[in-house]
């Protein structure tokens, strides 16, 4: 059975590569996990994972299935990803065993300031949704200059040839599933009120049936002439230039479909903005947990940051020995604390040194001092002081911001390279402008900023500036085990991707869970906000025992994340792992399956 779907899994990437005959919507089979050798992909999307496949099988390498694989989501996940939009990569390079990070966030304008987001007309900070739809939201995207960047650097593959599966999916379709038609229902309003977004999206003033044909033919050519012309067709020619009209004058159509209750507000991006980006090379950040090596993304990033200082505060404790509950309870305590931190000191330009005491055993033995195995913390919690001992008590912290969506993949190869990335237009839908003519939405990644600040009389590191890159929850991660990579993953979510990667890692590394089990499992996220958010299975198994040590919960969430993973065992086994429903279920393959 699994190499039947193996088969066709990879019949019909071929069939997107190379165009024989055969429509590119005929989907792939979808299945959640894959076992076997000589590569691995995960992503949302099996049509993705099926081209990162294709791609290893071709012998390419993993970033080169990567950026193909991602290429493609631009196309089946364009609510969640794509050229328009940034993200951050973490790869680790075999042959000279080093890990390498991009940071492919988008940057404000060079005319951003601190009260880009307050309405001069009130002094108020203008509503989420308000900010979201209009041009002030709209960062410089990164996401082309990573694929660019991470395609010379390490790749084997130019990044015209690994453009055009996705512009080959673009042109002949895919079938529109549920979550794709959804996505555009919960959007609807906003759409409708650009004509080039609705024209692609809103055929007849309605989202496409579920199992009719989704084409781009927009976004095609758009590939097409960066994969001819290379992407200063973007950051410095004619791409661009439509970028910044989108922005400084919104495309709003003179007969919208439905009503938007805002004025849509232009933008101050200019062409020379998208002109001088530049992707950023950090180190990544690292932390120890039981004899392991977590490496993940620093600044703008908090994940690595946040998921690192609570595994230092878990490590404090014999989780592995602890009843269950206890387990739980010491898992929402940890994120409320990091997130705490995360939200005082992380943002864009964050001194390396203040990382580095984040991430220090001495500062997480005085965060996870606070823990009371018989009484929850009150929310928010308090940051602690960078020369925190002991237990130190603070002013009351601030609760987190939320975001919206992103997508991630994760990619390993024969070699043993590994390559996790996430990436995003922000909201689900992003800033819901369609550039017009060239079929890719644009992020509204600028509204992660604080509108207003947070943090009392203490400095918001995460403020808009002129050029700076707003704060993200993005965690791509990977774990060493004796100096060589055994687990890489992450997850979309804003910011409970942080919570997710860090639950599945405890699921992983301390509950006794196989990978795919820990994927599966029921996922709450508490960032240190009053009430946690919980799927209705983990409320069911753990609130009651939860909330007599006082915990409290929110309304239940229908999922949190979309998570991919790959683990690599002895003697080159790979264990590559999606979600088995949340987000309608992800895609993971191997290059030869196991028998």
């Amino acid at each position: 059975m699994r190499f039947r779907a193996f088969a066709a899994l990879t019949a019909a990437a071929t069939l997107v590569l190379t165009g024989q005959p055969g429509p590119a919507h005929a989907a792939p089979p979808k299945q959640p996990t894959a076992y076997g050798y000589g590569g691995a992909v995960a992503t949302v999307d099996p049509t993705a994972t099926a081209v990162g496949i294709d791609v290893l099988r071709r012998g390419g390498n993993a970033v080169d299935a990567a950026v193909a694989a991602a290429a493609t989501l631009g196309v089946t996940e364009p609510f969640s990803a794509g050229i328009g939009g940034g993200g951050f990569l973490v790869y680790y390079d075999a042959l000279h065993r080093t890990v390498h990070t991009i940071d492919g966030r988008e940057a404000g304008p060079a005319t951003m300031t601190e009260t880009t987001f307050v309405d001069p007309a009130t002094g108020l900070p203008y509503a989420f949704q308000e900010a979201r739809v209009s041009g002030l939201s709209v960062g410089v995207p990164g996401t082309l200059a990573t694929w660019d960047a991470a395609a010379r650097r390490w790749g084997t593959r130019p990044l015209s040839s690994l453009l055009r599966p996705a512009a080959r999916v673009a042109e002949q379709g895919f079938a529109v599933d549920a979550t794709f038609q959804q996505q555009i229902a919960d959007n609807a309003a906003a759409f409708g009120q650009f004509d080039a977004t609705r024209e692609l999206y809103l055929p007849g003033g309605v989202p496409p049936a579920v199992g009719t044909v989704q084409r781009n033919p927009d976004l095609a050519a758009t590939y097409r002439l960066i994969a001819r012309q290379g992407t200063g067709v973007f950051y410095r020619g004619p791409v661009g230039a439509d970028i910044v009209r989108t922005v400084q004058h919104p495309p709003v159509s003179d007969h919208p479909t439905g009503t938007w209750a805002s004025p849509i507000r232009p933008g101050d991006l200019q062409e020379s903005d998208l002109a001088g980006y530049r992707v950023r090379y950090p180190a990544p950040t690292r932390s120890d947990y039981r004899g392991l090596t977590v490496y993940g993304m620093a600044t703008p990033s908090s994940g690595g940051t946040a998921v690192g200082e609570a595994l230092n505060i878990l490590e404090t404790a014999d989780l592995r020995h602890l009843p269950l509950i206890q387990a739980q309870h010491r898992y929402l305590e940890a994120s409320a604390l990091a997130f705490a931190d995360r939200n005082r000191y992380v943002g864009d330009g964050t001194p390396r040194a203040t990382l580095h005491t984040l991430l220090s055993d001495g500062f997480a033995k005085a965060r996870a001092c606070l823990i009371d195995p018989a009484h929850a913390l009150a929310k928010p919690v308090a940051p602690a002081p960078l020369t925190a001992s002991g237990c130190p008590a603070g002013t009351p912290g601030a609760p987190v911001e939320d975001g919206q969506s992103t997508t991630n993949l994760t990619v390993a190869d024969r070699w043993g390279n590994v390559v996790e990335y996430t990436l995003t237009i922000e909201q689900t839908g992003g800033n819901a402008m369609v550039v017009p003519g060239r079929g890719f939405l644009l992020n509204n990644e600028l509204t992660d900023f604080n509108f207003t600040p947070t943090q009392g009389d203490a400095p918001d590191p995460n403020l808009p500036g002129p050029g700076k890159r707003p704060r993200s929850s993005m965690s791509p991660t990977i774990v060493f085990d004796y100096g060589r990579p055994w687990l890489a993953l992450g997850s979309p979510g804003g910011a409970s991707i942080i919570t997710t990667v860090l639950q599945v890692l405890v699921n992983r590394l301390e509950l006794g869970m196989s990978l795919p089990e820990a994927v599966a499992a029921p996922r709450a996220s508490q960032r240190n906000s009053p009430g946690i958010q919980a799927e209705a299975a983990y409320h069911t198994q753990f609130g009651p025992q939860l909330t007599a040590l006082g915990h409290a919960f929110g309304p239940d969430t229908p999922e949190l994340g979309a998570l991919t993973a790959v683990e690599l065992g002895p003697h080159g086994k790979l264990t590559a792992a999606a979600e088995p429903a949340r987000r309608g279920g992800g895609a993971a393959a191997v290059v030869v399956p196991a028998r």
